[in-house]
């Protein structure tokens, strides 16, 4: 854990501002696009949900493929948006367990903003999740993709570019949490505000661990255990 007792901003972009404004476009609209068609966007048919998982994929794949264009440009690595504590076997299970740790804290904080805002999952919700064997292997690998590519987006490099623009650690993981929350359009209005809050824990995550590796576990567990389950007692 950092000694720190509160995040430091980060002095330098790691990609050009029209960059991460043109990311913040293309994300709006996808999210737009997603609201409008009541799910996620698939090239295949509409109902067929392994499409849907796979198009998810490739799209956040070359969402992350176009952040390392833009890391690029400034001649900076990928590996600057990872953070530090990336070490052997211990520093892995050290993080695993800040994972589920962070799981059962932010869950419960996730619950009673749901009660409060009697928040229930919508038919584009429920028509996502998985039910059969060759969905369900499909989806699993949908979340270990949102697991590294929605961490290194939201929390490696919105929330470091943020952190610049505004000259405000506090500024980036709002403004990250934000995007994070308007990137899920589909999901409804109240589950969006939902998400923004769930986006503020794991950028504080992030920072307070100066590493996507805790939030990266966290956010696999969470789609992993969460649709799956769903997808059995929700049909």
């Amino acid at each position: 854990m950092s000694t720190a007792t509160s995040p430091q901003p980060e002095t330098d972009a790691v990609a050009p501002a029209w960059h991460t404004v043109l990311l913040v476009l293309i994300m709006l609209g996808l999210s737009g696009l997603s609201a409008y068609s009541q799910g996620l966007p698939s090239v295949g048919r509409a109902r067929n949900q392994i499409a849907r998982y796979v198009t998810s994929i490739v799209m956040e794949w070359l969402i992350l493929g176009f952040i390392w264009f833009g890391v690029r440009l400034r001649k900076q690595r990928m590996r600057v948006l990872l953070g530090e504590n990336w070490g052997g076997a211990r520093q892995i299970l050290r993080d695993l367990g800040i994972a589920v740790l962070f799981l059962v804290a932010s869950n419960l904080i996730l619950s009673l903003i749901s009660h409060l805002l009697k928040a229930a999952p919508n038919a584009a919700i429920i028509g996502l999740l998985p039910h059969t064997p060759a969905e369900i292997a499909v989806f699993s690998l949908l979340t270990v993709t949102a697991g590294i590519c929605e961490e290194m987006i939201f929390r490696g490099y919105l929330q470091r570019q943020f952190s610049v623009f505004f000259r405000s650690a506090a500024a980036g993981v709002a403004v990250q949490a934000i995007m994070f929350g308007a990137s899920h359009g589909y999901q409804g209005p109240k589950f969006m505000l939902i998400i923004v809050v769930y986006g503020v824990l794991f950028g504080l995550l992030a920072q307070s661990r100066r590493s996507l590796r805790p939030g990266m576990f966290a956010h696999f567990l969470q789609d992993l255990t969460i649709g799956i389950a769903a997808g059995r007692f929700m049909k």
